[in-house]
């Protein structure tokens, strides 16, 4: 993903290269593809792969979290061994660290 464009990346786009590099990687991807009837704020991805979960709310550069959001994130981080993170357009090295 080229960094120079990050403020026109849409989360829909960053979520379809996410999920890509992540079923490359050999990660068990889940995505709610219809939330209307799901408990607000749940995570946008869940990974999994080699004993390691990870919850990722995608947003786009200047989205923000919601209050629903902001509570799960809260809730999952008090787990231990699950990774918690919020993902933008610029933080793809990161997401690529991640993941691999």
């Amino acid at each position: 993903m080229n960094p120079d464009i990050n403020s026109s990346v849409s989360e829909k786009e960053l979520q379809a290269n996410v999920v890509s590099l992540a079923k490359l990687l050999g990660w068990f991807v889940y995505h709610t593809y219809d939330s209307r009837r799901c408990e607000p704020g749940f995570p946008d991805l869940v990974l999994v792969r080699d004993g390691r979960v990870i919850f990722a709310e995608l947003k786009r550069e200047r989205g923000r979290l919601t209050v629903h959001q902001k509570a799960w994130a809260e809730r999952l981080r008090e787990c231990m061994g699950v990774e918690v993170y919020v993902w933008r357009p610029s933080n793809w090295n990161d997401i690529e660290w991640a993941l691999k």
